[in-house]
């Protein structure tokens, strides 16, 4: 592949991808809303304005689609962008999706389904991310200031997965045509881990005590609404949770290594790499 746009290419997936694919001599066009002007291949890219579509894919033989964030229907807002990749020729379109699916939200469900109609389409089906426990997320932005891990999970268990390895994952499917690959892959990491765990973990690899309290669905859903969220996105944010606690979202799965050719990340690594995170 010698050219890829990556939506959401200031993000924290997207980023990573940039500089995955640059690294490996492919150029790479970061589409955001606010690129970077010292990046001579930034543009802007907004999912409200379609008239950034073909500017984005122009020359383009490979897109990375990262969805409107904080929405619980996606696809009216995908759709024309779709349709300007199948124009524009794009050979393999990677779509950055859930492995959770939103309560009342089946519209990423059919935008899955789009995206692998497309020819060479991709789906990846990540798990939670383990950035979440890095501010400006309102999980670590609670937890930096209180020292603790409000949830409505109870001990239940989630893939949690490093967004580096969603990036590694990705740039191997870009960068290789000939891939075999399927039009699904389940992305997490290396075992389930629960909030409690997680507050263990950083505890012990940066000295400071983590707890955690338990919280009803409802109030979880108030403290993402008080946090920014537009409250439809923050109601079905809140009831992911009981998905959580009820253990239909412990999976894991062995892709990253399968697409990467290493094992992904475990948390316990994640935490040693941002350990200024919880020590600042």
């Amino acid at each position: 592949m010698s050219a890829v746009v990556v939506t959401g290419g200031t993000g924290k997936t997207g980023k990573t991808l940039v500089r995955v694919l640059r690294n490996a001599g492919v150029r790479a066009r970061a589409a955001s809303r606010n690129p970077a002007g010292a990046d001579p291949d930034a543009i802007r890219f907004d999912w409200n304005d379609p008239t950034t579509f073909g500017p984005a894919l122009d020359g383009m033989g490979g897109a990375f689609l990262l969805a409107p964030v904080e929405s619980v229907d996606p696809l009216p807002l995908v759709e024309p962008f779709l349709r300007e990749a199948r124009r524009a020729g794009v050979r393999r379109l990677v779509l950055l999706g859930s492995a959770i699916v939103l309560p009342n939200a089946p519209s990423a469900m059919e935008l899955a389904a789009r995206v692998q109609a497309q020819p060479g389409g991709v789906v990846l089906r990540a798990s939670g991310f383990m950035q979440n426990y890095l501010r400006p997320h309102p999980l670590a932005r609670h937890m930096h200031r209180s020292g603790e891990i409000r949830t409505a999970a109870g001990d239940g268990k989630l893939g949690w997965v490093d967004a580096r390895d969603i990036a590694a994952s990705a740039a191997a499917l870009l960068t290789d045509l000939e891939r075999d690959a399927r039009s699904d892959y389940l992305i997490t990491g290396p075992h389930g881990m629960s909030y409690p765990q997680a507050a263990r973990i950083i505890t012990a690899k940066t000295g400071r005590e983590i707890r955690v309290r338990r919280i009803t669905e409802k109030e979880q859903a108030a403290a993402y609404r008080a946090s920014g969220m537009p409250t439809e996105f923050a109601d079905a944010l809140a009831a992911v949770e009981r998905g959580i606690e009820e253990g239909r979202e412990d999976r894991v799965s062995t892709a990253v290594l399968e697409l990467t050719g290493r094992p992904p990340r475990a948390f316990a690594e994640f935490v040693s790499d941002h350990a200024y995170e919880w020590t600042q």
